[in-house]
C-alpha cells in the first residue's frame, strides 16, 4: 500500500502531456485479475472445466495414500452424518433447484468447480429455514443452528428485533396500505433522522442496495457531465454492470477505471484525468484491500491477509477527499452493507470524513428491502431551472412504500434509544477481544485457521497453503454453525450475540477444525505453494487438450 510520494518513473509519466495519463492510468491498476477485469473475462472464457472424481478427488495435492484413506473415510463419514441430519430440508432443496436459478448457481459455486461434483452429490446443504430465533436457524428438521450469517448484514441487531419493527412498520403504514406514489406521514421523521445520522442536506428511497448506487453515480454523472466512475480493485457495489465489470457479467467493461486501493498512483490518476465523475468506495475494503470478497469458490491455495488499521484507511479516505475536492469529483461512500455496523453513522463518522453522497441498504429497512441516497444538495438536485429539458430521472413505483417506510422508522427510533446505543459502547474493543480469544482457541489447537475482522464482520484465514480449505464449511455445518452460500470466507455476527453464545460458537468453530485436521485434509504436502499452482496449471492444460 503506497501512500508516499510517486516514483521517478511516475512523476516522469505525470509530465508527459500526451501520453502520461494513460499510462498513469495503467500503473494505478492493481496487477492481480481482479484489477484487470478485461483480462479477467478472457481468462474466465478460456478456462476449462473438468471434474475430480474417485481417487483424484482427495489426492488433488499429492498427498500420500495414507492421508487419502484417512480423508476418504473422514468424507464417507461427514457425508452421511449431514445427508441424514436434515431430509426434510434437503427434499425441500432438491425439489426446488431445478425451478430456481440461483440455487443452481450456489450450488454449483460453492466450492471450487473440479470439486463441485462430488460436493454435489455427497455434501449437500439445505436452502431452506423454518424459522428464526435469537442467535438462532432452525430447519425444516428441527435442527437449530447458529447464524453466522447476519443475513448478508441486515441482521446486525438479531431477528427478534427486525420481527418486532417489520410489525411496527405493517401497523404504521394498514392505514394507508398499498398507495404509492406519495409519502406516508412518517417520512418526516424518516427524513430528519437521516439527514441527522448522514450529516447530508437531502434523501432519496430506494428498493435496493443496488438501486441506491446507481442512483448515486448517475447523479454524479448528470451534475459533472462527466462519464467515468472509478472503483477500487476487489470492491463490491452490487451486481449492475458499470460496477460489477469482471467475470459474472456479460458486458465489457464500459464507463469504469478500477484502480489500486490505498495508492499514491490512484490519487494521481484522480488528479490529472477530466473524465472521472465519481469515486466509489466500499469501507469494508478495509479488510482486504484490493481482493474480492473471501468465498470459497475461488480458494485453490490459501487465503492470508489482515485488515488495515483504522488509521490507516481513515488517511487514505482523507487523502481521496482532498482530491475528489480538489478536482470537482463526487466521493460516494457505499455503506449498503457495512452501513451502521461500524457506528451509529456510519463509516462517515467512524473514519471521521464525509462524503458527497452516501447510499445505505440493508438492516436501514428494518426488515424489508430497501435502499437510501443521502447527499448535499448540490449533488441531490434532479433538474436545472435554467435547463428546463435538461434532468435527471430516478423515481421507482415502489420507493417509499409504506410499509417499508414504517419499518425504517421503526428502526430509527430505536437506533437512538439508550439499549441500542449502549451496543455501541466499546464495539470495536469487545469485538476486538472476541477475535482474539476464537486465535488463542485456534493456536492452541494447533490448526491453521485464523481470524480477523472489522467489528462484527470477520474474515476467515488459513496460514497454509491447502487445495482443500473449502471443506471447512461442511465440518462447520456438522457443528450446526450456518454460513452463506459462499462458504467460510465471510462470518457476520449480529450485537445481539451473549458472551455464552459466542463462547459456544467458538468451542464449536474448533471442533470442526480438529475434526477437518484428524481426517487429513491439511496434511503438508512438500512445496506446497508452487507444487498446488503447478497441478493446477497441469489439470487445467490436460482438460484443455481433450
Amino acid at each position: 500500500m503506497n501512500l508516499g510520494r510517486l516514483s521517478p518513473a511516475d512523476q516522469l509519466l505525470a509530465a508527459l502531456p500526451l501520453i502520461g495519463p494513460r499510462l498513469l492510468l495503467s500503473r494505478a491498476k492493481h496487477r492481480s485479475l481482479a484489477g484487470h477485469s478485461r483480462m479477467a473475462k478472457r481468462l474466465a472464457r478460456w478456462i476449462p472445466g473438468y471434474s475430480h472424481q474417485g481417487d483424484a478427488f482427495f489426492a488433488a495435492d499429492g498427498a500420500a495414500p495414507a492421508t487419502v484413506a484417512r480423508r476418504r473415510a473422514g468424507f464417507a463419514e461427514l457425508a452421511q452424518q449431514l445427508q441424514t441430519l436434515a431430509p426434510r430440508s434437503l427434499a425441500a432443496t432438491q425439489e426446488a433447484r431445478s425451478g430456481l436459478p440461483d440455487l443452481q448457481l450456489t450450488s454449483q459455486y460453492r466450492v471450487p468447480y473440479p470439486f463441485s461434483d462430488m460436493v454435489k452429490a455427497h455434501l449437500p446443504v439445505p436452502s431452506f429455514w423454518a424459522r428464526a430465533q435469537g442467535t438462532g436457524l432452525i430447519d425444516l428438521d428441527g435442527n437449530r443452528f447458529f447464524d453466522l450469517t447476519g443475513s448478508y448484514g441486515v441482521n446486525l441487531f438479531g431477528v427478534d428485533f427486525y420481527r418486532q419493527t417489520m410489525a411496527e412498520g405493517a401497523g404504521l403504514g394498514d392505514a394507508l396500505g398499498p398507495v404509492l406514489g406519495g409519502y406516508h406521514p412518517c417520512v418526516l421523521d424518516n427524513l430528519r433522522r437521516l439527514q441527522a445520522i448522514s450529516g447530508q442536506d437531502a434523501v432519496s428511497f430506494h428498493m435496493s442496495g443496488t438501486e441506491a448506487v446507481m442512483q448515486a453515480v448517475r447523479l454524479a454523472r448528470y451534475h459533472t457531465g462527466r462519464r467515468k466512475l472509478v472503483r477500487f480493485c476487489g470492491a463490491y457495489h452490487g451486481w449492475w454492470d458499470d460496477v460489477q465489470p469482471g467475470p459474472g457479467n456479460p458486458m465489457p467493461p464500459g464507463h469504469v477505471y478500477t484502480l489500486r486501493d490505498m495508492d499514491e498512483r490512484s490519487l494521481q490518476v484522480l488528479r490529472r484525468r477530466r473524465d472521472i465523475a465519481c469515486v466509489l468506495v466500499n469501507p469494508i475494503q478495509a479488510m482486504h484491500p484490493n481482493r474480492n470478497a473471501p468465498g470459497d469458490t475461488a480458494l485453490v491455495t490459501g487465503r492470508h491477509h489482515s485488515a488495515v488499521s483504522r488509521e490507516a484507511y481513515a488517511r487514505w479516505l482523507q487523502r481521496l477527499r482532498e482530491v475528489c475536492t480538489e478536482r470537482g469529483i463526487a466521493l460516494i461512500f457505499d455503506e449498503v452493507f457495512l452501513g451502521f455496523r461500524l457506528a451509529p453513522g456510519g463509516a462517515q463518522a467512524y473514519y471521521g470524513v464525509k462524503a458527497d453522497l452516501v447510499t445505505y441498504g440493508k438492516t436501514l429497512g428494518g426488515g424489508f428491502p430497501v435502499g437510501v441516497v443521502c447527499g448535499a444538495s448540490r449533488w441531490m438536485q434532479r433538474y436545472r431551472s435554467e435547463r428546463p429539458a435538461d434532468l435527471c430521472f430516478a423515481r421507482g413505483t415502489f420507493n417509499a412504500h409504506p410499509h417499508v417506510m414504517g419499518a425504517m422508522n421503526a428502526f430509527l427510533r430505536r437506533l437512538d434509544t439508550p439499549e441500542v446505543q449502549a451496543l455501541y459502547d466499546g464495539m470495536d474493543e469487545r469485538w476486538q477481544a472476541e477475535r482474539e480469544r476464537f486465535n488463542q482457541a485456534l493456536t492452541e489447537a494447533g490448526v491453521p485457521v485464523r481470524l480477523d475482522g472489522l467489528s462484527t464482520v470477520w474474515t476467515v484465514n488459513f496460514l497454509s497453503p491447502s487445495r482443500y480449505h473449502w471443506m471447512l464449511q461442511f465440518y462447520l455445518r456438522r457443528q450446526r454453525l450456518a454460513l452463506s452460500w459462499v462458504g467460510s470466507g465471510r462470518l457476520v455476527f449480529g450485537l445481539q450475540y451473549t458472551a455464552a453464545e459466542l463462547s459456544a460458537v467458538r468451542q464449536a468453530f474448533v471442533q470442526a477444525c480438529r475434526d477437518m485436521q484428524q481426517d487429513g485434509w491439511w496434511d503438508a504436502v512438500p512445496h506446497a505453494g508452487p507444487s498446488l499452482r503447478r497441478r493446477i496449471a497441469g489439470e487445467i492444460w490436460d482438460a484443455l487438450r481433450r
